[in-house]
């Protein structure tokens, strides 16, 4: 409505960056006000996530005119959830895909030097030419099957790299430079492994938690916006169980409950196997209930195996990889439809 209030209305040029600046907006003060919370408050984090869940959800649930679906949206909008047209093209495909291998080869021609640098020890160099090329292979090879291969079925020409995934790699790229290379990523680090050690070596732990909670909320706004996007439909109960899928995927990732442990990347390679495994499970026709039941036998398997390792504890970590394995092929056999 504030589009709307400003004389802009659908399908207008700035009319779906408004609404998206001002959903980013809010999703920064959330975050905000939830890290405001946790860290000068001191309650559990874990609590106010819980809360933070049921009062957004009924205020969304009000504001939305008890649950009222909003549809069609703007068609620049719906751009952001990919679709027919909401690709690259072919051309800035493969564009973006040498801008990937360039990245690659730079991402590890820069470590190499800085290791060299502080007289680290570095690998091998074929090793790492390796590495390059496997890398600059892999990306071709994504745009060239995946988005290039691909007609879309109104115009027949090829799609491309959908928006949502440009939109991945960005934030991806821009969030792995704050863990990794700005002081910020080193207090987060510093933070989840030991709270009290980090604020005994001068870091100020309150506000680094607080601007953590509201990157999160950027982050969850920019994920809405996209998923809203593609459903072209702005619904009450969006959103609702994915906090599920992504605790599985960053463990999968490897993201240590302990604190600490985690990048970036490995949580996106978790995403997506998540992903994979819900959608192999629709492919298998597999009902919806079992579906919870497999995401839920992975969360509790992840983190079992992720407790048995930091104890030291391989036995145990592999019995429980099989007891995992063994009930989600039970699940998934007795639940196809």
């Amino acid at each position: 409505w504030i589009p709307e209030r400003l004389g802009l209305g659908f399908d207008q040029p700035y009319t779906w960056a408004i609404a998206l600046a001002i959903g980013i907006v809010l999703g920064a003060a959330i975050g905000a006000v939830q890290g405001a919370v946790v860290a000068y408050g001191g309650v559990p984090a874990f609590i106010v996530t819980l809360g933070g869940f049921l009062v957004w959800r009924g205020l969304i649930f009000r504001m939305g005119e008890q649950g009222k679906t909003i549809s069609p949206l703007d068609t620049n909008f719906q751009l952001l959830g990919g679709g027919p047209n909401g690709s690259l093209g072919e051309g800035r495909s493969w564009i973006l895909a040498i801008i990937g291998c360039i990245g690659a080869v730079a991402s590890v021609w820069l470590a190499r030097r800085r290791r060299q640098r502080y007289e680290l020890g570095v690998r091998p160099l074929p090793f790492d030419i390796g590495f390059a090329v496997i890398a600059c292979v892999v990306i071709i090879l994504s745009v060239w099957l995946i988005a290039i291969g691909y007609e879309s079925p109104i115009s027949g020409l090829p799609t491309g790299v959908a928006n949502p995934v440009v939109i991945l790699i960005i934030v991806t790229v821009v969030v792995t430079y704050l863990a990794r290379r700005r002081r910020f990523g080193r207090y987060v680090y510093a933070i989840g492994g030991n709270p009290e050690a980090a604020e005994l070596g001068g870091i100020n732990t309150r506000r680094t938690i607080m601007m953590t909670f509201v990157l999160m909320g950027v982050l969850c706004a920019v994920a809405g916006a996209v998923q809203t996007a593609r459903l072209n439909a702005a619904v009450t109960n969006l959103g609702i169980q994915n906090e599920l899928d992504v605790i599985s995927a960053a463990v999968i990732g490897g993201t240590s409950f302990a604190g600490g442990i985690g990048t970036i990347s490995g949580a996106v390679l978790g995403a997506v196997v998540m992903q994979s495994l819900r959608s192999g499970m629709v492919l298998l026709r597999i009902d919806s209930p079992s579906q919870d039941i497999v995401v839920g036998i992975v969360l509790v398997t992840a983190v079992s195996i992720d407790s048995a390792l930091r104890l030291n504890r391989r036995r145990t970590a592999m019995i429980s990889l099989a007891v995992g394995v063994v009930l989600a092929a039970f699940i998934i056999q007795t639940g196809r439809q």
